[in-house]
């Protein structure tokens, strides 16, 4: 008896899997392309600013069909039929633009690429603190020796400005070679020179010195969190234990290949995909789907990268290299979302290059219009020097994608997922999150609910037992496992045989037997007792020698966080929705039980019917969010504004969903989409901040309140804040 013709548990099963294995396009993340896309690592990329006018440069390369530049995590995406060709191109715009850049192809990325990547970034901070410590000493001499010895003070002052301020004019002198007039570089030292020139020196150093210990704030935190978050989430092993006949031998984990058996220690991770080939033990899988319950597996067990070998000793055969294994996904998934960027970022990127030329602008008019009129050259050169100061446009570029980029860490701490800056915008703008049934907010596990009938439950379930102990389906385990759990020992039949479409004819010691639906009972002219037992979930009627003896309740179960999720998403105004193509009763019953309105039930539709729904709920009342599998619901994970998918993390699950949850419970919903809001909260904080600082600098400097510290504040200060502000969703222990 195969599962397909066990009709009587289907015709009221909740699983409503419809098996359609297309994909929900990614391309809303990026642009459509016809060319392959090829990652480039930016060695040394500094300045945020930089890297917007490196991507639209390169972007407009003949051949280049999309171009992305993620400062967060210094790669380049580029779409391009002839790389290589372009390669020299594509250094050369770099190096014009900040000469220490080297671009580098990532065809692969050995576990060893993070940390060598890491200490790169170390090297230069370490350069700069000694810099900026030297220029402290030379500044603070000149300070004191500016009244007794005025000529050793200028010295003092001019050996603390060529310490701290050589490589930036050097810099500025290499990038202005190459047409960059509006170089930060370049504006900081035209307005410390300028400051020389009218005999402000301690203003010029001390100007320069706040400068570089911004700048030297700024990369350690943008450093920071971006460390912090590719650690936390880099699963991926350095080395694995290979084993060759009686011979192990320490391999790095990108050499194993697949076949390859490898030795998993207890307290070890699964370094790769595979199966298991010798040994027993208990495996933690929270690490990648969030269930706290570890999981036994043994010879022919599945078992997934990242997940911890927690007690026996395992032997696992190489299913996936390192590259295609999940560790490697989820990584990859981290940082191919942060390249995709949400309209606010494009919109601060292009409003960046208007917005410096207008304030230098305005810095010339301000040096000589008043200044014809007043004669008072000193003072307003002196403004001019401010504006300068204030026009370069950092701390409006990085915060912005920081903020978007923290957003995803945080969320992937918290096994959530997303796909990019874009789906983080998207979801915070959620009005409506419409659930599949099974699986979401039901765990998908079909359980023994009710018994009821003229003889003891333990009497009936070992009846039923004894019919349903040849099956493998669903419901016929959920017997099986629930006699069981409870000691019982069941008949196996004498003569067993199906009744097409109905159920279960058994021949048992204790008589005859069926198992099925009313309509099996009906038919073998018997009368169907009610039990009064609540109508949901699936009923197996049993019958002993043609009497109706008890009806038995199977359903699914539902998550015990389903309640808690939902009436979260209704303090945020968020309106919850169910479509399933289970029965209307089962999906009632359950949306009952959860607190979602019975008007917003939708059952028994196809997956083209629940396409149709979704358009319909998102004209009625807004955007929405659909949470699904990724995978048998494919075409309204592709309709809705964000398509989640909930559960194992499945590789299929990853590519499908614009947000991926790593974990069963329902709690991700709401987290999600608290991590979006604060995520865009803090975007446009930096926004508003850097924004109202800087223009309050400009009107404190024109009515001669401000002086060029307060510029530099507006600047480098504003830019350490922002950083600072970005990542402190790094640092909530919980976000709900």
């Amino acid at each position: 008896m195969n599962i397909e013709s066990h009709h009587h548990h289907t015709e009221h099963c909740c699983c409503e899997h419809e098996h359609h294995h297309e994909h929900h396009h990614a391309e809303k993340q990026t642009p459509d392309t016809t060319c392959p896309k090829h990652l480039y690592l930016l060695k040394n990329l500094g300045c945020a600013n930089c890297a917007a006018k490196m991507e639209k440069r390169i972007s407009e390369l003949p051949g280049v069909e999309y171009a992305a530049i993620t400062f967060t995590t210094r790669q380049l995406c580029l779409a391009t039929k002839h790389p290589e060709e372009l390669l020299p191109e594509i250094q050369a715009i770099c190096s014009s633009i900040e000469s220490q850049v080297i671009v580098t192809p990532l065809k692969k990325r050995p576990a060893a690429v993070t940390h060598n990547h890491h200490h790169e970034e170390h090297e230069s901070p370490h350069r700069d603190l000694i810099c900026i410590i030297a220029g402290v000493i030379f500044f603070a001499a000149g300070l004191l020796t500016e009244n007794p010895l005025p000529l050793l003070s200028v010295c003092c002052f001019v050996l603390a400005y060529l310490i701290l301020g050589l490589e930036i004019l050097w810099s500025a002198v290499k990038n202005l070679k190459n047409g960059n007039l509006f170089d930060e570089n370049f504006l900081m030292g035209i307005a410390t020179i300028g400051a020389f020139a009218i005999a402000q020196y301690e203003e010029a150093v001390g100007v320069m010195l706040f400068y570089r210990i911004g700048e030297w704030f700024e990369h350690k935190a943008v450093a920071r969190s971006r460390s912090q978050i590719m650690e936390a989430l880099d699963l991926r092993p350095e080395t694995v234990q290979l084993q060759t006949g009686n011979t192990l031998r320490t391999i790095p984990a990108e050499e194993a290949a697949v076949g390859d058996i490898l030795l998993v220690r207890p307290g070890d991770r699964i370094p790769l995909d595979g199966v298991v080939t010798e040994g027993e033990s208990r495996i933690d899988t929270s690490p990648i789907t969030g269930e706290p319950v570890p999981v036994t597996v043994s010879v022919g067990s599945p078992v997934t990268s990242g997940c911890l070998n927690t007690s026996g000793l395992l032997h696992i055969k190489v299913e996936k290299p390192l590259e295609e294994s999940m560790v490697s996904r989820i990584l990859d998934s981290v940082e191919n979302a942060a390249a995709s960027k949400p309209k606010i970022d494009r919109f601060i990127t292009r409003f960046s290059r208007i917005y410096t030329p207008i304030v230098v602008v305005l810095a010339l008019c301000t040096a000589i219009l008043p200044s014809l009129f007043t004669g008072d050259w000193g003072k307003w050169i002196y403004t001019a020097l401010t504006f300068l100061v204030i026009s370069c446009p950092c701390a409006l570029v990085l915060s912005v994608p920081l903020a978007f980029f923290s957003g995803i860490g945080a969320g992937s701490k918290q096994k959530i997922l997303f796909k990019g800056g874009t789906s983080i915008e998207a979801l915070k703008n959620i009005k409506n999150v419409v659930m599949d049934k099974t699986g979401t907010i039901t765990k998908g596990n079909f359980v023994l609910q009710q018994i009821a009938g003229i003889l003891p439950e333990d009497t009936l379930l070992s009846l039923a037992a004894s019919c349903e102990s040849a099956s493998t389906h669903p419901i016929a385990i959920s017997i099986l496992q629930a006699a069981g759990k409870r000691d019982l020992t069941w008949d196996t039949p004498i003569e067993l045989s199906e009744i097409s479409g109905r159920g279960i004819l058994a021949k048992t010691p204790k008589g005859t037997l069926l198992c099925g639906s009313a309509k099996l009972l009906e038919e073998q002219g018997l009368s169907v007792v009610d039990y009064h037992l609540p109508d949901y979930g699936t009923q197996i009627l049993l019958a002993l020698d043609g009497l109706h003896i008890g009806t038995l309740i199977i359903s699914d179960t539902i998550k015990k966080d389903a309640v808690s999720a939902i009436v979260k998403l209704k303090h945020k105004k968020i309106a919850t929705a169910i479509l399933t193509g289970d029965s209307l009763t089962n999906a009632r019953s359950v949306a009952k039980q959860v607190g979602i309105a019975e008007a917003n039930v939708h059952a028994q539709l196809l997956p083209d019917e629940k396409v149709h729904q979704l358009q319909k709920i998102r004209q009625s009342h807004g955007s929405v969010m659909f949470v699904g599998d990724g995978i048998n619901d494919a075409p309204v994970l592709a309709g809705a504004d964000v398509g989640a998918a909930m559960g194992s993390g499945a590789d299929a699950a990853i590519e499908a969903a614009d947000v991926v949850f790593m974990t069963s419970d329902m709690e991700a919903i709401p987290r999600a989409i608290q991590i979006a809001k604060t995520t865009g909260r803090i975007a446009m904080q930096n926004v508003i901040f850097a924004l109202s600082i800087k223009a309050a600098v400009m009107v404190l400097g024109l009515m001669g309140y401000a002086s060029m510290w307060f510029a530099v504040f507006a600047d480098s200060g504003v830019a350490v804040l922002c950083v600072l502000n970005s990542i402190r969703i790094l640092y909530q222990k919980k976000i709900r």
